[in-house]
């Protein structure tokens, strides 16, 4: 369904290591950055694909009819509830250097 669907991150609230956190930039704040950064992005792909799912249930009537349940719509929210927080993937994803970053401003010196 999902590229995110094997993710190894952690469905509960986890501590880190700070110094494992910020090994690779040196600098903690700046490497909470970059992780938020990449959650937004994890977020909006989970999002789109969810959107895109559910519009495959959409009708398009103009009726005040009673909403139908449709059992796979359901199906499909569940699985997309059961994910790990966009935040928890971006973290995995920092501490097995699957994310790439780099400073501009040493690029522009």
């Amino acid at each position: 369904m999902t590229k995110y669907m094997n993710s190894k991150a952690s469905v509960t609230t986890e501590t880190y290591n700070r110094e494992s956190i910020e090994r690779p930039t040196e600098n903690i704040y700046e490497a909470i950055s970059i992780i938020a950064k990449r959650a937004t992005q994890i977020n909006l792909d989970i999002k789109g694909e969810l959107h895109e799912k559910l519009d495959e249930f959409a009708t398009h009537n103009d009726s005040l009819e009673e909403i139908f349940e449709n059992k796979e719509q359901i199906e499909v929210s569940k699985f997309y509830e059961k994910l790990p927080k966009p935040q928890a993937m971006a973290i995995e994803e920092w501490l097995n250097d699957k994310v790439y970053h780099r400073n501009t401003d040493e690029a522009s010196e």
